[in-house]
């Protein structure tokens, strides 16, 4: 609604603009050559075409983007989750500002933490098959040097033969134990849909969408102006303090080091590059988050505290073992130990040889 507001704000600035240099034109004294009368009014033809197309442009890509957020602002998932945060906060009877919370500590165990734990166990799986990978491919390589003694083949056609040999017993494996690659992922396919649709109905709420004039969605907002807490007694403005958007990128960067911290093979160049990415994008939500109603930064900051939290929770050893996933030879004996050593050499508490030690150890 604002970009409209803004689009036709512009819009009217433009067309003024132009009408006020065809008046100047007009006005030009009368005693200018005829040739140079035309020549002038055909510039200003010609630049009011132009200004006009680069109008029409900007205002094509405005309402390709207020269509959108319009289409997901009333699309039925997020209808049903603004259905659901409006009952979960009437049938417990909480403020809104603890409603947002139970409810994404609510979807998020009931979603993202099922979704977590099964990738986890496919992540187990595949290592346990990388395990039997090597006695695989020695057997192969034997077999390739017979075929090529046998039959004449050469360098290339054994090496063709040879990996095709091992993709091959690679996927009878992962088939084997059903532990895909791809099945991974599995945790982003259902916790960024989940985040998007939960912050729009949020939006929604605050914003009295889709429909201002129901009655319902003005007692929503009204509720939600003195549903806050502390220093941000009011939901449905920013947080002038900054604590919740400052919060939410340490907490973001926070869960991003600790898969670091844990991981006990080194990283690939790959994973630098992605964990880079997401320091990058945790650093960014800070002033995305200062310019949102404080409704949205309790949400993000109750999503990603749950979400550390998680990580932190599936590092022992036994919940590990309590909700199915196999132990394997990267899992570390005493994570939280191991964790605190990591968090020491960082901050330059410990030197780095204690720690190899206490690895060792482990």
């Amino acid at each position: 609604m604002g970009t409209l507001r803004l689009c036709s704000c512009y819009g009217r600035r433009g067309i003024a603009a132009t009408w006020g240099n065809g008046l100047c034109y007009s006005e030009a004294p009368t005693t200018a050559p005829i040739s140079s009368r035309q020549g002038r009014r055909l510039a200003s033809t010609e630049a009011g075409a132009v200004a006009t197309s680069q109008l029409q442009v900007e205002l094509a890509n405005a309402s390709g983007m207020v269509g959108f957020w319009q289409t997901l602002s009333n699309s039925t998932p997020v209808a049903y989750m603004q259905e659901a945060l409006t009952q979960i906060h009437d049938y417990s009877g909480l403020p809104w500002w603890a409603s947002i919370v139970a409810s994404t500590l609510l979807f998020r165990g009931v979603v993202t933490l099922p979704l977590t734990i099964y990738q986890h166990k496919i992540t187990a799986r595949i290592e346990k098959i990388a395990l039997e990978m090597p006695a695989i491919v020695e057997e192969l390589k034997r077999e390739a040097a017979m075929a090529k003694h046998k039959f004449k083949w050469s360098d290339k056609q054994t090496q063709v033969v040879y990996r095709r040999s091992i993709k091959k017993q690679w996927q009878k494996l992962i088939v084997r134990d059903n532990c895909h690659p791809m099945k991974t992922l599995i945790v982003l396919w259902g916790q960024i849909p989940l985040w998007i649709f939960q912050s729009v109905a949020l939006r929604n709420l605050v914003y009295m969408l889709p429909d201002p004039t129901t009655l319902k969605a003005q007692i929503i907002a009204t509720e939600m102006t003195i549903g806050g807490f502390g220093w941000i007694p009011n939901l449905t403005v920013v947080d002038q303090s900054y604590i919740l958007p400052v919060a939410l990128g340490l907490i973001n960067l926070g869960i991003i080091e600790l898969q670091s911290m844990t991981r006990t093979r080194p990283a690939t160049r790959l994973q630098n590059v992605m964990n880079n990415v997401f320091r990058g994008l945790s650093i960014v939500m800070i002033p995305v988050a200062c310019t949102v109603p404080s409704a949205l930064c309790v949400y993000w900051v109750a999503s990603s505290s749950f979400g550390l939290a998680q990580n932190l929770f599936l590092l022992s050893p036994e919940v590990r073992r309590a909700v199915g996933i196999p132990k394997t030879k990267a899992e570390l004996e005493q994570p939280y130990d191991q964790l605190w050593l990591k968090i020491q050499q960082r901050t330059g508490q410990i030197e780095s040889g204690a720690e190899q030690k206490s690895a060792d150890k482990n």
